[in-house]
């Protein structure tokens, strides 16, 4: 298939595994750029903007390391707000009912897309 300069390719589908590491790569947003990342969460994948809804922090306590100890949530390493993997909503922490800013991202024939503008 053929994407419009707005899809970007990450990675083979292979590079991403339920609750493991995800995939950080950059966004673009007006005239800046943003740090964004993708991990896969029971067999889909999903993708949102690398800044917590309490501070406009990265979230990854080590490069690519998103999901907390029980690999249920995503969390932030700064304050552990906790956000649920597959919709971004905050169910813990001081941003507790906000949400991360989603990405557009899709999967096709072994390889994830995601969108390269905000």
């Amino acid at each position: 298939p053929t994407y419009n300069a707005r899809w970007q390719a990450l990675a083979t589908s292979g590079a991403l595994t339920n609750a493991g590491v995800g995939l950080r790569f950059d966004v673009q947003h007006a005239q800046h750029t943003l740090p964004a990342f993708a991990v896969r969460y029971q067999g889909q994948v999903y993708a949102y903007v690398n800044q917590c809804a309490h501070v406009a922090m990265e979230m990854d306590w080590q490069p690519g390391q998103f999901f907390d100890g029980d690999a249920r949530y995503l969390m932030c390493a700064t304050h552990a707000a906790l956000y649920e993997p597959d919709t971004g909503l905050c169910v813990a922490g001081p941003c507790h009912g906000k949400r991360l800013t989603p990405l557009p991202v899709k999967e096709e024939q072994g390889t994830i897309y995601a969108s390269c503008t905000v």
